[in-house]
């Protein structure tokens, strides 16, 4: 599948429409296409300032986020490549604190796609390329990195030697790519996204992770063995306990830090987790005062986001409307913890074909009021009927999220969800582009 994008800057859309005729690699798994691609470039990957690389199947992205604002607050200058983007690709790229300008990113992208010209790189390869570009020639102190798909075989996954390596939280996701039968590999469904995710882990690297059950455990235990990583477990060799604050302690003292102005307890942990990367590694000194004023600061949108009022929500009248791009049993467990203490939802949700219809509307359950199906921007999605299955109420649909909006039953707030490249979507007619 195609990452689509657009741009309303001439230069960069002509680089964009390029990147999105390249064709999907069909089967295609390895790093050899994106290693021979950087040869061509110089090696950037090479040159960067120091890398925290983090995976995981949700709070990746959220971590990436709390380590960002984290050293930013000791006063460091950070890049940061996190995906996907929501509104406007350049979201990709934080240059030294910045989305990457129009004229950087074209210029990037075009000698990036020169380049592989007769490679056949992949949206992901391409873009990786150009991150690392950026972040090779731009000065800053520490960089911050986000896998896209996995771990293992993910385009980010060629430096030699980062600051420290962190696993967020485990879920199925990408069954068609992470679980594609492959000899030597663990067999267990859960097994097997451990082992690809933590196979981002380096020789002599601190490898730091949250708490998992046995089998997830034992699977990444394994492969860190196996890779030669410092293993660094939640439970184990750091502890964070989620109350009224963050009560965070490992080998070097405790930390009371507050908790995220982001809604939600999985929040608190991936800002523990956070916390833990910064605590296990010995090139930057990040202070516990930095620590504690990154984790309040921290903003990272379609992660249920409070909606702002605008062209969309105006549709709502005075209801709260929540924005959540999750789109698997994992992030939908975490979407019903928020909400347990909030009042009903409406659920408008439009969810790619290829993703679980129970995701989110099962661990809703009967917090849910009414449900609305809506397509997601630009790919193919679920229909209604895949979705009724798994709720109690009727299940209807509409053209887009603005109509859904307008024909609402009475009462309870919203919550749209169910696909990123959605709440790009309401993002951008909400007029709340990120920055």
């Amino acid at each position: 599948m195609k990452d689509f994008a657009i741009s309303d800057n001439p230069a960069v859309q002509a680089e964009l429409d390029r990147l999105g005729a390249l064709s999907v690699p069909q089967g295609r798994l390895g790093l050899d296409t994106i290693r021979a691609l950087l040869a061509r470039l110089g090696n950037p990957e090479r040159a960067l300032p120091p890398v925290f690389h983090v995976a995981g199947t949700n709070g990746k992205g959220s971590t990436c986020t709390y380590l960002r604002f984290m050293l930013e607050a000791q006063g460091l200058t950070v890049h940061t490549a996190t995906k996907p983007h929501l509104v406007r690709y350049n979201e990709r790229i934080r240059v030294a604190g910045r989305l990457i300008s129009d004229d950087l990113l074209a210029d990037l992208l075009r000698e990036a796609l020169d380049a592989g010209a007769d490679l056949a790189p992949s949206f992901f390869e391409v873009t990786t390329a150009a991150q690392f570009l950026a972040f090779a020639r731009v000065p800053a102190d520490v960089c911050v990195i986000e896998t896209g798909l996995g771990g293992r075989f993910d385009a980010t996954n060629v430096f030699e030697r980062p600051l420290g390596c962190g696993i967020a939280t485990l879920g199925l996701d990408h069954e068609a790519f992470l679980l594609v039968p492959e000899a030597g590999t663990p067999p267990q469904p859960m097994a097997r996204i451990a082992f690809e995710k933590a196979s981002i882990a380096k020789p002599g690297v601190p490898l730091v992770t949250q708490a998992y059950p046995p089998l997830e455990a034992d699977s990444v235990a394994a492969t860190a063995r196996a890779l030669g990583a410092m293993l660094v477990r939640r439970g184990h060799e750091w502890h964070a306990t989620i109350g009224a604050t963050i009560a965070y302690r490992d080998a070097q003292g405790a930390l009371d830090l507050p908790l995220p102005t982001l809604p939600g307890t999985h929040q608190a942990d991936n800002a523990a987790l956070a916390v833990a990367l910064l605590r296990h590694q010995d090139r930057l000194i990040v202070s516990p005062a930095a620590m504690a004023a990154g984790i309040v600061a921290a903003r990272w949108p379609a992660r249920l986001q409070r909606l702002a009022p605008g062209p969309l929500t105006a549709l709502t009248g005075a209801r709260t409307v929540w924005l959540d791009g999750g789109h698997n049993p994992d992030a939908g467990a975490a979407i019903a913890r928020h909400l347990a203490d909030q009042p009903p939802v409406h659920v408008v949700i439009g969810m790619l074909a290829n993703k679980d219809p129970a995701a989110i509307l099962a661990p809703l359950g009967r917090h849910a009021l009414s449900v609305t199906i809506v397509p997601a921007p630009g790919h193919a999605a679920h229909t209604p009927a895949a979705f009724a299955p798994f709720s109690a109420l009727p299940v209807s649909s509409a053209t887009d999220v603005a109509a859904a909006l307008a024909a609402l039953p009475p009462g309870g707030d919203v919550l749209i969800t169910g696909s990123l490249y959605l709440a790009g979507d309401v993002l951008r007619r909400n007029n709340e582009i990120p920055d």
